[in-house]
């Protein structure tokens, strides 16, 4: 039987019996729809993730730490390379030397410290951190109030929504709305911090007494060491509001003041490395406790990684902890994936059992067939035929359903959101690979259903066939 005729008679036999085969249609779209629904929820989280890791300046970042540093040493690391003791220091030529390597664009120490903050006569205390311009691209200065560094090199700080709180005195009780952005910029931009920070000096002869707006106390040198350590001053106007945490992924050595990087540097501030690496702090060589390096393609962040750690020091993106996540939405994947063929798996059992009522309403027109000539592969193709049209059907028309199931839940999460004070997210997404699979799956599921009412159908036999009322 040639395919032009095969697709006719199918056609034909569907449209005897519309309302059965458009019931047993729509099993096959409501079960397409659940697995359609499932999927893109699962690709809307998975791309979601990938869009933050991406705006956060993480997944594009290496974290590089000295080996001397005991914390960052795992198994991997004790085997391979140098023992800490004899490992390079992470100083400000390796800092270069890093920044020279093909498809690295920057290289910036990670300066914080714990200092002192006084606001209108008042000490808080808190953690600083140092950013260069490029954090400006970071999402979670987007709903920022106010703005960003005026340069590098400016005397400026960004506070953090918490720390800006503090400094008002209006630090919500447990389980209280939390106050607007907006509302705590109003009083704090423009207005002047006071930082007291120690200050890191290469003092081989005695240093000559401070006045008493630059310091309140100086230390001698340490242990013998060719450097003094100074109290000092330095005066910041708030420029900026930070609603959101830039960050995040550092625990509890989070900042809630921020600097400019080149204004960070200059200050010399003392940091816990130059204890450890008291000979080097003699050349004022400033030593550092962890570089960030931003790679121009992310897809090079391995290669990068390689060749840092070549070079004698400990590594870390989030391209290591990303793997670990990609292996759980694998396992995600995979549940959705079950829960969403149930339906599926369902609406198959509807299909043998159309075929198979049409079995017992067609055995005559099965007999005719098989008397003039038509072999059993004819009438399996012919079965097959209804059976994938039913199923190619049901695909598309569930692949929409699903669609639109995912985009009327969204609708309803972002008005609750909304209501929250939260940013919009799209949460399901549908790519064309998903499409194709559903589809293809469908299409797939109804010739498995059909396979034994159409090996029922060639079992016929045609005398007995044509003698059947």
């Amino acid at each position: 039987m040639k395919l032009p005729d095969l697709t006719e008679l199918a056609l034909r036999n569907l449209r005897e019996s519309v309302l059965r085969n458009s019931l047993t249609t729509i099993g096959i779209s409501v079960g397409v729809a659940s697995l359609v629904a499932m999927l893109s929820l699962g690709t809307g989280l998975q791309q979601l993730f990938s869009q933050r890791l991406a705006k956060s300046g993480l997944f594009d970042t290496v974290f590089v730490s000295s080996r001397r540093d005991l914390r960052g040493m795992g198994r991997e690391e004790e085997r391979k390379g140098p023992t800490p003791g004899e490992s390079r220091v992470l100083d400000e030529p390796a800092r270069q030397e890093i920044e020279r390597l093909p498809n690295v664009k920057e290289a910036y120490p990670d300066i914080r410290f714990v200092t002192e903050l006084r606001y209108d006569d008042k000490p808080h205390l808190t953690m600083i951190s140092a950013l260069p311009l490029s954090a400006k691209s970071n999402d979670a200065f987007d709903g920022m109030q106010g703005g960003f560094f005026s340069s590098d090199t400016a005397a400026e700080a960004i506070l953090q929504k918490s720390f800006a709180e503090e400094l008002l005195g209006k630090i919500p009780p447990l389980g209280a709305p939390e106050p607007n952005v907006a509302e705590l910029a109003k009083p704090l931009l423009g207005k002047e911090l006071t930082m007291r920070y120690a200050q890191r000096q290469a003092a081989p002869a005695p240093q000559p007494p401070l006045r008493a707006s630059e310091a309140t106390s100086a230390d001698d040198s340490i242990a013998g060491a060719a450097y003094s350590v100074v109290s000092r001053e330095q005066k910041l106007r708030i420029v900026g509001i930070s609603d959101l945490d830039p960050e995040t992924m550092r625990g509890p050595t989070r900042a809630k003041v921020f600097l400019p990087l080149r204004l960070a540097e200059s200050l010399h501030v003392m940091q816990p490395t130059d204890l450890r690496e008291i000979s080097r702090a003699a050349t004022d060589q400033p030593v550092y406790a962890s570089i960030s390096v931003r790679i121009k393609n992310p897809a090079q962040v391995q290669v990068v990684e390689e060749a840092i750690k070549k070079m004698g020091f400990n590594t870390f993106s989030i391209l290591d902890a990303s793997n670990s996540l990609r292996q759980v939405f694998r396992v995600l994947y995979a549940f959705l994936g079950i829960f969403g063929s149930l339906a599926l798996a369902v609406a198959s059992i509807g299909i043998v059992n159309t075929l198979v009522m049409a079995i017992l309403e067609r055995r005559r027109e099965i007999g005719i067939m098989k008397a003039i000539g038509a072999s059993d592969g004819d009438v399996k193709k012919l079965f097959f035929a209804e059976a994938g049209a039913m199923g190619i059907l049901g695909g598309i028309v569930g692949v929409f359903l699903g669609w639109a199931i995912g985009q009327v839940i969204n609708f309803g999460t972002n008005i609750w959101l909304k209501s929250q004070s939260l940013p919009p997210e799209h949460f399901w997404a549908v790519p064309l690979w998903l499409v194709g699979f559903s589809i293809g799956f469908a299409f797939l599921v109804s010739l498995v259903s059909g396979l034994y009412p159409a090996a029922r159908a060639a079992k016929l036999d045609p005398v007995q066939a044509l003698r059947y009322e």
